[in-house]
């Protein structure tokens, strides 16, 4: 097994992402537009890169984890992107949340390149990629798939495959954030209301998670929202704000009436708007729901 790939984004998520690829004996060829992120790394384990073409340079395969439609454009195909340099056959993992029309366009690009693409979003804090606790969501071809298996493998506790068409796993992800996002704005109004009534919202948060509503989304974030607890920022309300912007801008194209897409994605741009965009979408729901409540 080649263990040289690339990667480029360390923020939250990619930096535990990239430590367990460098235990799993891999040796990372970073970039990040902050580079002084990479001193999170084990030096010796690391080639830290001043463009995307370099990270790519030599390398069966690289990893991107990028918040952004258009930075992942710019670093796929910009003036210094991956596909200056990166080798035939060799594969693009993209690992961001971004619209399916990016991801076929991307995996287009690729292809004419003689390179492959896969997208590979993921669900989990970085707490969960921290330890391995990942669920990668994948589509692209089954060449691509091959070779990124046995990276993946080091990054997550499940690999689930939608399919050829390289936007499928994108539909996928968006489809669940705006699921968790509207989780959360639920979770909200129904501990704020016990807690309007008298109710310790602590317990009855407690009494939900543990019996009717018996799952990891509303045991972990169902915690933070009734405690109130909004540090350490794990996902900033921006980024929630704009997985909103993109389950409604996927909505309008496939003529998908969602309107509790419009509820949350408001409720998001409020958080925004008071100046919350950096504090994790916890605050950024919990908060607007109890503010909007008196409390």
């Amino acid at each position: 097994m080649e263990k040289k790939i690339g990667f480029i984004g360390l923020g939250s998520m990619g930096i535990n992402m990239a430590k367990n690829l460098i235990s799993a004996g891999y040796h990372l060829q970073v970039y990040n537009r902050t580079i002084s992120k990479a001193g999170e790394l084990d030096a010796a384990a690391i080639t830290r890169c001043k463009t995307p073409a370099e990270a790519a340079d030599g390398v069966h395969a690289i990893i991107t984890m990028l918040s952004e439609d258009e930075v992942l454009k710019q670093t796929v195909s910009g003036e210094d992107g991956i596909l200056k340099k990166l080798p035939k056959n060799s594969v693009h993992i993209s690992m961001s949340t971004v619209l399916p029309e990016t991801a076929k366009q991307l995996a287009k690009e690729h292809q004419d390149a003689g390179s492959l693409y896969l997208a590979a979003p993921v669900f989990g804090r970085p707490e969960a990629a921290a330890a391995k606790k990942l669920f990668i969501c994948t589509s692209g071809s089954q060449q691509a798939k091959e070779i990124a298996k046995p990276i993946l493998e080091n990054i997550g506790q499940g690999i689930v495959d939608f399919g050829e068409d390289a936007g499928g796993a994108n539909v996928v992800k968006i489809a669940g954030n705006f699921m968790i996002m509207s989780s959360l704005e639920i979770m909200a109004e129904a501990f704020t209301l016990a807690e309007k009534n008298g109710l310790d919202r602590l317990k009855v948060a407690e009494f939900f998670s543990s019996t009717i509503f018996n799952a990891p989304i509303f045991q972990n974030y169902g915690r933070l929202i009734a405690n109130k607890q909004y540090q350490p920022v794990g996902f900033k309300a921006k980024l929630g704000y704009k997985d909103a912007r993109l389950a409604i801008n996927l909505a309008q194209q496939s003529q998908t009436p969602m309107p509790f897409a419009t509820a949350v994605h408001n409720r998001l741009l409020s958080a925004v708007a008071k100046g919350w965009g950096e504090t994790d979408w916890v605050e950024g729901v919990g908060r607007g729901v109890t503010e909007d409540a008196g409390l």
